[in-house]
């Protein structure tokens, strides 16, 4: 091939369907987890005392009984923390072991430390047996609704509010209320939560530490180990290769047992492993938030909503954790895709003596969104209109708002409650392309004529959209580094931020490193995530990872490929804008009118010969983003994510029974840069949201237990709940924004997709119920006095066959 031809070669990595960087390793068995590292010679093993009562005052814990038995070398209690005995999170609310009191069920109080793991955890059993006789007791609060008639509340409320929403109701022409409940959700990552503590050199009271945890914010674990252990920061390096699924649940909750371990170890001075099994996991970490609800809306007979109320009653759990970044997304979101003029939310962060609940997939972005679109469906079957046309009808638009008097400025109806333009609207054609593609109207009538025609079975459509944030709202985790090595062989190797819990972090941030250069993919290689290479690290949640991590590593790889332009136009006497790399090549225009081709290695190594830097960091930080954090105001993000899905479900009026039979999505993840594993975040996030809404549900009995705690008892999604006919199709148009390679992110924005099944089984439930009075779906009396009962599907999520069965006869 011609150096004129391989001018115009245009072979990119980014676009490509490529393999995830670990896949092969992972199914044959050989891709390493913490778990499979090679022990230290000497290390022991940590198991957690947990507390059984679900609050309580602490009398003490005698430890030896569980001295005396096998293989057991210590016991670690609150006693044994050098440095503060409360984490070092935002509030200062959240004890490294239990103190004084405890406050759920499942609380850790204290470590075993033995010689296997099956010696640790058999002592540490035998402890809690006898923990119930040395707690006093104290009245617990189980849920959101007693926690706020109590005011109990681990953080202040907060208010957002637009317009005059008393007044928009008292004029509304329709009016509804309702309230509804929306439970939390466990993570069930394939690899549970796990950290193994090495101690470095240095003195006993100074030594260094080496902490292997699945965590997806190793910069966070290293600050939270230091601040146990009373040391500075340089003295704890966090290391984190891979981890076995992550969703949010190893954002804060993988600290604690990099703490626990690290106390272990300095204790012991021993290096010490602690692995939960399933059973501890479920009792010791927090959930997706469970949410309460209660609503007034104000709208007009074609379902545009001309005022909302919105109480919010977040239940925390016993600490503030992240709950308040996740119940201000919660705010965010509230609108979904819909614009609200005159709007009142009020948020109450409630305290209840369960587990912290914690980040989870889309960080209250998902209790908001099911909020209204919940209210939503509500107001179409009030005025017997399809749900498509009343959501329709909300969308952002550039409409024109008149307005009220001569002084009031002209508005638009594309700016948010919390006072951001949404510039980058696509909700409206993308809404119409699902519809036609998806036969929303045929099947709808198709499905009218199935329930008339149908006494047991009864089916329900819904096509409901998502328009979802992308940044962290903390705007201070709006950054990245990395760093790009570029060795004397030619070869490449990248470390940045970013942790990869399989989502294919890696397989992007490399196919772009690989694009910048000009290189095969093959001859980029990632690193372990790891405190000592890129600090300050923020964490790899709100869908951020790629966004921030690829541009950052983009930037490394560019001033190395600059470094090397600005050698090769000096061979070539020309400028270093005129060479180009790509294909493995380094092209430029050459001397007398001859273009030149050089093997990209070559070029390397004569580089390195010439005392060229063949490696640099790179650093970014989202442009744009601003708010007020005391009045939620600003703009939070950078662009938003746009998708829509439409889910048709059968339901057994017999038995309550659900099943998705067919799903069809449209969604936006701008020009991907992996189309294959965008693919697998859109179902696999739909499949996890439709699990949320259908069969996950977390119960605590009276006394405070999780009783749902294990597989047996909790069920997720399996093979046979996907849906029998399901297409996912990419919306065709590059991020308006300027993001890395065009592309937008894809983490969380799928999980909202399915409030479509949501939506759909109570439309199937509507159905059925006024089959059951012999009523039409529509009301004509036109009442707006009054919330309509039959308008109002009675359920809470997740819609399991009871909760279904017991809606039927409501």
């Amino acid at each position: 091939m011609s150096a004129h031809d391989m001018l115009n070669l245009q072979v990119t990595a980014s676009g490509q369907s490529l393999v995830h960087e670990s896949a092969r390793l992972q199914v044959q068995g050989l891709a390493p987890y913490i778990d499979d590292l090679p022990e230290l010679r000497g290390t022991l093993h940590a198991a957690p005392i947990l507390s059984p009562i679900a609050h309580g005052r602490l009398r003490g814990i005698d430890p030896q009984a569980a001295l005396a038995m096998p293989g057991v070398v210590d016991v670690v209690l609150a006693a044994d923390i050098p440095g503060d005995r409360y984490l070092a999170t935002p509030a200062h609310d959240e004890p490294i072991f239990a103190v004084d009191t405890v406050q759920h069920v499942g609380q850790v109080v204290g470590l075993v430390v033995a010689r296997t793991v099956m010696q640790a955890r058999r002592a540490a059993r035998a402890i809690q047996q006898q923990l119930a006789s040395r707690i006093e007791a104290l009245p617990a609060v189980l849920d959101a609704r007693t926690a706020h008639a109590q005011q109990s509340y681990v953080l202040p409320p907060v208010t957002v509010q637009r317009g005059a929403p008393d007044e928009a109701l008292a004029q509304a022409e329709h009016r509804l209320s309702g309230r509804f409940e929306v439970g939390g959700q466990e993570h069930f990552y394939l690899e549970g939560q796990i950290a193994y503590a090495q101690p470095q050199e240095g003195e006993r009271g100074r030594r260094q530490w080496l902490i292997h945890s699945s965590s997806q914010h190793p910069g966070e674990v290293q600050h939270w180990v230091a601040h146990a252990l009373g040391l500075d920061g340089h003295d704890v390096q966090v290391v984190c290769r891979r981890m076995g699924g992550g969703f949010g649940g190893k954002e804060t909750q993988a600290g604690h047992l990099a703490v626990w371990t690290a106390l272990a170890a300095r204790k012991t001075g021993a290096p010490v492993k602690l692995r939960l099994d399933r059973d501890d996991d479920f009792m010791v970490t927090g959930k997706r938030h469970p949410f309460a609800y209660d609503y007034e809306a104000g709208f007009d007979g074609s379902g545009r909503l001309t005022a909302l109320k919105l109480t919010m009653l977040v239940n925390c759990g016993f600490s503030a954790d992240l709950s308040g970044p996740v119940a201000d997304r919660a705010i965010f979101h509230s609108d979904n895709a819909y614009y609200l003029s005159d709007v009142c939310i009020r948020s109450y962060r409630c305290k209840t003596n369960t587990q912290s609940h914690t980040a989870f997939r889309g960080f209250g972005g998902p209790q908001g969104v099911i909020a209204i679109e919940t209210i939503l469906g509500d107001i179409a079957r009030h005025l017997g209109l399809d749900a498509l046309d009343v959501r329709l009808r909300n969308l952002y638009s550039d409409e024109v708002i008149p307005p009220r008097n001569a002084t009031e400025p002209v508005q638009r109806r594309d700016t948010t409650h919390y006072q951001m333009r949404v510039e980058d609207n696509i909700l409206q054609p993308l809404m119409d392309e699902l519809a036609r593609t998806s036969r929303y109207r045929e099947r709808r009538a198709e499905i009218a004529t199935w329930n008339r025609t149908h006494a047991v079975i009864k089916k329900g459509l819904a096509l409901t959209p998502v328009k979802f944030g992308i940044s962290f709202t903390a705007t201070l985790f709006n950054q990245a580094g990395a760093l790009v090595h570029v060795y004397a062989d030619g070869s490449v190797l990248v470390n940045h931020g970013g942790t990869e819990m399989g989502q294919g972090l890696h397989t992007k941030i490399g196919q772009i490193v690989a694009d910048e250069l000009g290189v095969p993919n093959d001859w980029v290689r990632l690193s372990a995530s790891d405190t000592a290479r890129v600090p300050n690290a923020s964490a790899t949640a709100a869908s951020s990872g790629t966004d921030l991590n690829g541009r950052a590593a983009q930037f490394a790889a560019r001033q190395v490929r600059d470094n090397l332009a600005a050698f090769v136009a000096g061979l070539d006497h020309c400028g270093a804008g005129e060479i180009r790399f790509m294909g493995g090549r380094v092209l430029g225009p050459g001397r007398d009118g001859q273009p030149s081709t050089r093997d990209f290695r070559e070029v390397v190594k004569v580089a390195y010969a010439n005392r060229i830097q063949l490696w640099s960091d790179g650093f970014y930080r989202t442009p744009k983003i601003h708010y007020d954090k005391t009045t939620l105001t600003g703009r939070p993000f950078y662009y938003f994510a746009y998708g829509a899905a439409c889910s048709e479900v059968a339901i057994d009026t017999h038995t309550g029974e659900t099943r998705v039979l067919a799903v069809d999505i449209l969604h936006d993840v701008g020009r991907s840069i992996n189309p294959a594993i965008d693919l697998g975040q859109v179902e696999g996030g739909f499949i996890q949201g439709m699990g949320w809404l259908t069969s996950e549900e977390l119960v605590w009995d009276q006394s405070g237990k999780l009783a749902t705690h294990a597989p047996s008892t909790y069920k997720i999604p399996a093979t046979g709940d996907l849906p029998p006919r399901w297409r996912v199709d990419f919306w065709p148009e590059a991020n308006r924004e300027d993001n890395v390679h065009g592309s937008k992110a894809v983490g969380e924005p799928p999980f909202m997709l399915a409030i479509s099944v949501w939506e759909a089984i109570r439309d199937a439930i509507a159905a059925a119920r006024h089959a059951s009075r012999g009523q039409p779906m529509a009301r004509p009396d036109g009442d707006s006095a009054r919330s309509d009962q039959h308008a109002q599907v009675p359920i809470d999520a997740p819609a399991t066959p009871e909760r279904v069965f017991k809606a039927l006869r409501a």
